[in-house]
């Protein structure tokens, strides 16, 4: 499905405990991710490391 800005989008739910989640439930489909925060798009990605980097 893809929405106004041209993006494919989807739904999961990723299970939250004492307000912590797992990278391996947010990386389970793939090595990025994006996230809204204040209108402005941010993507955080998983290194081949295993590190994680959050860039503007």
């Amino acid at each position: 499905m893809d929405n106004q800005s041209g993006r494919k989008t989807s739904k999961r739910m990723i299970m939250l405990v004492d307000e912590t989640l797992q990278s391996g439930d947010l990386f389970a489909r793939g090595k990025e991710l994006t996230i809204v925060h204040n209108s402005e798009f941010y993507k955080l990605r998983l290194t081949g490391n295993g590190k994680l980097i959050l860039t503007k």
